[in-house]
């Protein structure tokens, strides 16, 4: 008896002594899952086609997507499973009175109810539940400051809600909440991919000052010159939440310039592209371990 007792406790020692190796080949061998943020930025948004364009052909694996306001729409589409060459065909149509129309209201100089015809005819489906990708679109409850984040359910209204530039367009009432630009909350929605699970987070920033150093158009030129200023002043928390931080050129480009899109696809494939070798680190097989010590603890890297 005390012989198998022994037995017995050899075999639970080397169980015990076999797990933290398990773990760490488990560890290895888990699958990179790169989320990609879209950023808000208006026309210049369209930016995100030029990067989503160079992705796929280097084949570079999306496994979630998150948008605010103009990266909300992008986003719809692309996990909706419109191509990117579709994607480049609508951003060479579209202008600013296919998605808004002007009006006259308290609460703002356009309604983005226009937007509902035109994302009925570009989304392949109606639901978060339907899209090919997992994807997460951002809000802000105008009343609390509360970030709002859209994971399931019919997919229209939150990104028309998103997309709702406060001061430009009117809220977007949802189960009860008027919801203005997911930017209020998340300039950049790092964060949200993170929360879905992504082991690397892809920011797409478009960074550039909305009057171009001609002074201000009017009031939205103004409005969108302030909000500029109030988010580099508070990125550090969807930066911290990021692994690469992309920022095309998109700082010559007015906020309404819709006529420049094969411009801004380009910047974003420019961005895209000298970002590929920091993108491709993630993609690289861990070495072979020539010991357990690796594998017991295992060395991350993360991109600057």
């Amino acid at each position: 008896m005390k012989t198998l007792g022994k037995i017995i406790r050899s075999v639970q020692a080397f169980g015990r002594a076999l797990s933290p190796l398990e773990n760490g080949l488990a560890q290895a061998a888990s699958p990179v899952g790169i989320g990609i943020a879209l950023g808000g930025g208006f026309a210049r948004g369209i930016a995100h086609v030029g990067v989503l364009k160079v992705l796929e052909e280097e084949n570079i694996p999306i496994s979630f997507v998150a948008g605010t306001s103009v990266g909300a729409l992008i986003g719809a589409a692309y996990c909706s499973g419109v191509s990117v060459p579709e994607l480049e065909e609508i951003a060479g149509r579209v202008r600013f009175k296919h998605i808004a129309r002007w009006t006259l209201s308290r609460y703002g100089f356009a309604s983005n109810q226009r937007m509902i015809g035109f994302l009925n005819r570009i989304l392949r489906v109606r639901t978060f539940e339907e899209l090919q990708l997992p994807l997460a679109v951002t809000a802000t409850d105008f009343s609390t400051g509360e970030a709002v984040l859209f994971h399931s359910g019919p997919l229209i209204d939150p990104v028309r809600a998103s997309c709702a530039y406060p001061g430009m367009f009117l809220p977007v009432k949802i189960n009860g909440r008027m919801l203005i630009d997911g930017m209020l909350a998340h300039a950049v929605p790092a964060l949200p991919l993170r929360e879905m699970g992504a082991t690397h987070v892809l920011s797409i920033h478009l960074k550039g000052n909305w009057t171009n150093g001609d002074g201000p158009r009017h009031l939205f030129d103004v409005i969108g010159q302030c909000f500029a200023i109030a988010q580099d002043k508070t990125c550090e928390v969807w930066k911290r939440a990021s692994d690469l931080v992309i920022e095309p050129a998109v700082n010559g480009f007015k906020y309404d310039a819709f006529e420049r899109s094969t411009d801004l696809i380009r910047a974003g494939e420019a961005a895209a592209r000298a970002a590929l070798p920091e993108i491709r680190k993630w993609l690289a097989p861990l070495p072979q371990a020539v010991s357990a010590k690796p594998l017991l603890q295992p060395q991350v890297a993360q991109a600057k």
